[in-house]
């Protein structure tokens, strides 16, 4: 339907583009994440539009019927999916969004008329083929579907150079012929090499990893709108590559390391993977009612929550146990480590979910200085993003990655459903200073015992 002109065609997609710049600035804060979210979602639904009324489409009730099922499908996933499984789920979707754009230009290739829009053919088809199989891969480790530790073979790394070497060739030969066969070629080769890609990364690196395969999904998508000569595409692609280069840059910082150490670390072994093995050390446990008197006398509370707590979805828990303390008088608030949980922001949505205010939640270089001054450290399902090996054991899988100093306040108290290592695979050893206590158990459970052992105070 060729009802709007190209005028109009091109404000509509302006007003789309500056939706999704819009969305992103919102999401750079957990106050205004919900309104970038919608904003977001709008400009997808104006550009949406504006393809139908200024196109001319053949199979349009195929394509309508497309989109009905996908929406069928991803909506109720969506909306039911726990934040456990987030990483996961935008793990799929990226996933999802690589092929896609591959497939696409798979199907343009016949059509294209210049080295230009070939060679835009050729790294489409490429790199979505790598971000739609090592996406997957990164949602198998994370779902616990194959081991999270990295998975490599001997000679691996030549075969990585084989493959990409026959990329090379073969792309330079779809580009003098526009060989489709070769092209349906590239794209099984792009998928072996998401998968020899992502295969050997493991442990704590995977979330990162998730957010890089997005940003190759961002430039495939935006080679994709070169080939389709569609502005849009190449600008959203475009946003979504750089907002993703940004996160996995910001993310590896966090972590100590570097991009390339986290996706060629594996080859000669210093890229983390997690473990099975639990320590027969002793430690100082205790009771919920113990832990409740130190939090009930304390002045200055420090609480860090990790994976655990969402895991056990303790957030609502932890959230009514703040709001009894401070009535006790009790200054409460939030260490959150930049990559606690699985992804950036983790816990602050899942802490947002229950109503934890804004203001409490500190990041890591905020907090730290005040662990000094703090009576209780309350560690809820966090390890690695504690443990001071990361400062003291020069071969530790963690070292050099900044970690919150809980070791630094008067107490220590551990809640964790048992001694087995966190995801990074070592053992933290500040579970067994003088000044820590753990609580075992379910972290929602240990909660509720604290909770009620506290207004009983």
């Amino acid at each position: 339907m060729n009802i709007l002109s190209s005028e109009w065609t091109t404000g509509l997609y302006l007003v789309a583009a500056v939706c999704f710049i819009l969305a992103l600035k919102g999401l750079g804060s957990p106050k205004t994440a919900r309104r970038g979210n919608a904003i977001g979602a709008m400009g997808a639904v104006i550009a949406l539009v504006t393809v139908f009324l200024s196109t001319q489409l053949d199979n349009i009730l195929l394509i309508v019927a497309t989109i009905v099922v996908g929406a069928a499908i991803a909506a109720p996933l969506s909306r039911r999916v726990q934040m456990t499984a987030m990483p996961q789920l935008v793990a799929l979707f990226n996933g999802v969004g690589g092929g896609a754009a591959a497939i696409v230009a798979l199907l343009e290739l016949p059509l294209v008329e210049s080295t230009g829009a070939a060679l835009a053919v050729v790294f489409t088809v490429l790199v979505g083929g790598v971000s739609f199989s090592g996406s997957c891969i990164t949602f198998a480790k994370l779902q616990g579907l194959i081991p999270t530790r990295p998975l490599i073979f001997p000679g691996q790394r030549w075969v990585m150079g084989l493959v990409l070497i026959a990329a090379v060739v073969l792309g330079a030969v779809i580009v003098t012929n526009s060989w489709i066969l070769g092209a349906a070629i590239l794209l099984a080769i792009g998928l072996i090499a998401g998968v020899l890609l992502v295969n050997p990364v493991g442990g704590a690196d995977v979330p990162i990893v998730i957010s890089l395969l997005n940003a190759f999904t961002g430039l495939a998508v935006a080679a994709s709108g070169l080939v389709l000569g569609n502005v849009l595409l190449l600008v959203a692609g475009t946003l979504v590559g750089a907002s993703g280069t940004i996160l996995t840059r910001a993310m590896a910082s966090a972590m100590g390391r570097s991009v390339s150490g986290i996706i060629f670390g594996a080859f000669k072994g210093a890229s983390t993977a997690g473990s099975t093995e639990i320590s027969e050390r002793p430690v100082r446990s205790s009771s919920a009612e113990d832990v409740a008197i130190l939090l009930g006398y304390a002045q200055r509370v420090i609480i860090v929550p990790g994976y655990g707590l969402a895991v056990a979805q303790a957030q609502h828990t932890m959230a009514e146990l703040v709001v009894t303390l401070e009535k006790k008088g009790i200054e409460v608030i939030f260490g959150i480590h930049p990559v606690a949980g699985r992804m950036p922001g983790h816990m602050n949505v899942l802490l947002a979910e229950a109503n934890v205010p804004y203001e409490v939640l500190q990041e890591m270089d905020e907090v730290n200085p005040q662990f000094k001054t703090a009576d209780v450290a309350l560690v809820v399902g966090a390890n690695d993003v504690v443990n001071p090996a990361a400062k003291s054991s020069p071969g530790s899988p963690i070292y050099g990655m900044p970690i919150l100093d809980v070791g630094l306040a008067r107490q220590v108290v551990f809640l964790k459903r048992s001694m087995r290592p966190g995801f990074a695979g070592i053992e933290n050893e500040l579970l067994y200073e003088d000044q820590t206590t753990l609580l075992f158990g379910d972290a929602k459970d240990s909660l509720s015992k604290v909770l009620t052992a506290v207004k009983n105070l």
